[in-house]
C-alpha cells in the first residue's frame, strides 16, 4: 500500500517538474524568441524615440497639462496619472455622484484652458478608460483642442488640424476599435512643426 502511494507521488512529482519546465520555461522562451525575431519593436514595449532618446511608449498614455500640447484622456490611476503599476478604471457607475463631480471638474478645466471654445466637450476628454492608461483620443477630442494649441504655439489652427489628420488611425482591420490619434505621437509631431 505504501509502495503504491510512493509510486503515485513519484509520478506526480515527475509530472510537476516536466510541466514546470515545459510551460514555465520552454514555452515562454519560445514565444519570447519568436516575438523578438518577428516583432522586435512590439515585443520591446513599442517605445517611441525622439531625437535619439526614448520618450515613452505608444501603448501607455502620458500626462500633459501645458496648453501648447494635446491632452489625453483622464487617468484613473494612483498615486499619479498613467501609473502602469496601478492600472485600472475608476469603476464608477454612470449614476455615481463622484463620477458626475469628476466630469464637471474636467469640463471646467478644459473651459478654463480655452474659454472661447463653445463646442461640446468630447466625452473621452472627461472620462477615463478601463485601464486608466489609454494613450489615444478620438479625432473629435483632438480637433476640440486645436484652437487652444494654435493660440499657445502662435501657429495657424489649420496647421494643427492638418497634423491631426496626418496622425489619424482608422479602425483596425476596418472594424475593430474606433478611429483615434495617439497623443504622444501627436505632441512629438507638434514639437517638430516649424512656425
Amino acid at each position: 500500500m505504501i509502495t503504491e502511494g510512493l509510486k503515485q507521488l513519484r509520478v506526480a512529482f515527475v509530472l510537476l517538474v516536466l510541466f514546470t519546465i515545459l510551460t514555465g520555461m520552454l514555452y515562454p522562451a519560445l514565444v519570447t524568441g519568436l516575438a523578438q525575431l518577428f516583432f522586435p519593436w512590439h515585443a520591446n514595449g513599442s517605445m517611441l524615440q525622439h531625437n535619439d532618446k526614448v520618450v515613452g511608449s505608444v501603448l501607455i498614455g502620458q500626462s500633459f497639462s501645458d496648453p501648447k500640447y494635446f491632452w489625453g484622456r483622464a487617468s484613473a490611476t494612483d498615486p499619479f496619472p498613467y501609473n502602469a503599476a496601478s492600472s485600472g478604471g475608476s469603476n464608477l457607475a454612470p449614476s455615481n455622484p463622484d463620477l458626475h463631480s469628476k466630469v464637471k471638474e474636467r469640463v471646467a478645466l478644459l473651459r478654463q484652458a480655452d474659454p472661447n471654445n463653445t463646442n461640446l466637450v468630447p466625452l473621452d476628454l472627461v472620462t477615463s478608460s478601463a485601464s486608466g492608461l489609454d494613450p489615444e483620443i478620438s479625432p473629435l477630442a483632438a480637433r476640440y483642442q486645436a484652437s487652444r494649441i494654435a493660440k499657445a504655439r502662435g501657429i495657424s489652427e489649420t496647421a494643427v488640424l492638418q497634423l491631426i489628420e496626418a496622425h489619424f488611425q482608422s479602425r483596425t482591420f476596418g472594424l475593430l476599435g474606433e478611429p483615434r490619434v495617439n497623443v504622444m505621437q501627436l505632441n512629438l509631431a507638434l514639437d517638430d512643426l516649424k512656425k
